[in-house]
């Protein structure tokens, strides 16, 4: 986030390509994938591309593509659940960020969501160079150069933290008044199991790599696959820490809700079809 305060908004706009575009949001999601981070991680980087003029369906996108395809998560979830599953999940991943980045960008051309009011029109005359140029002074390895990033890291990180510290407090909460046994009953590959895997998924706030050994579960032992990809991707979309941060960053409620209200239908309808297709009318 400090970094990024530094970076010039044409060299950004730049790598991220026009808003508006399909272009711009396949770039903003390759550049959640390169990211290593967890979604939590991830919030200030997201928020702090939307201040430097990364469009809002670009920093969708970006949100979701990242925590998914981090080499971090890629190494545990291939030692829980196997490399064919892993992939699967993170092949799925990035096309609901995609989906639902695109559909940001087509809402706000139709004035349906607000624009971003930083975005920047890059001029004729747009030089790598240059623009990496002017970044060197500020990014000189001096003392005083240091301890201002990092006061403006510290500042930047108290919107995302608070958020974090309230998400904790729940998840310690939720643990300890849900028995796993009666998780594990009740999770099982049908439409009601589903539905609980989303309530539960959107009640906890758990990092990534925190969630996937839950959701390894409901896929071995429940024999869910869909209810565990939508733990994962439902848990991310519902995160009560992203969406404040959206409204504290955009200072709009809209942009904040369209992150669930567009990419869980998507992650529902996926996760449908990668559960057994003879258990889904089935009772718990």
């Amino acid at each position: 986030m400090a970094l990024l305060a530094h970076t010039p908004k044409e060299l950004i706009a730049a790598l991220l390509g026009e808003p508006g575009t399909l272009r711009g949001v396949l770039r903003a999601t390759a550049a959640g994938v390169m990211l290593d981070l967890c979604n939590h991680g991830i919030l200030m980087v997201g928020m702090g591309l939307y201040q430097r003029g990364a469009s809002l369906g670009q920093t969708v996108a970006f949100l979701i593509a990242s925590p998914w395809n981090s080499f971090s998560l890629t190494l545990l979830l291939t030692s829980l659940i196997g490399l064919k599953w892993t992939l699967v999940f993170l092949f799925l991943s990035a096309v609901i960020g995609i989906g639902t980045g695109y559909l940001v960008e087509v809402f706000t051309k139709m004035g349906w969501l607000p624009a971003n009011p930083h975005s920047v029109t890059l001029p004729s005359d747009f030089s790598y160079r240059a623009s990496l140029h002017g970044m060197k002074s500020a990014l000189r390895p001096t003392l005083a150069n240091m301890r201002a990033l990092l006061l403006r890291g510290i500042k930047d990180s108290r919107m995302v933290l608070r958020w974090v510290l309230l998400g904790f407090v729940m998840t310690a909460a939720v643990r300890a008044f849900m028995p796993a046994a009666w998780m594990h009953q009740h999770f099982g590959p049908t439409l009601w199991g589903l539905g609980l895997t989303l309530i539960t998924t959107t009640l906890l706030e758990v990092c990534s790599e925190g969630s996937a050994p839950l959701a390894a579960e409901l896929l071995r032992t429940a024999k869910a696959p869909g209810n565990a990809f939508a733990f994962l991707m439902a848990g991310a979309a519902t995160d009560y820490t992203e969406m404040m941060s959206l409204r504290s960053t955009t200072g709009r409620w809209i942009c904040a809700l369209v992150l669930p209200l567009l990419s869980v239908p998507q992650v529902l309808l996926i996760s449908y079809f990668l559960n057994p297709p003879l258990s889904l009318l089935g009772s718990p």
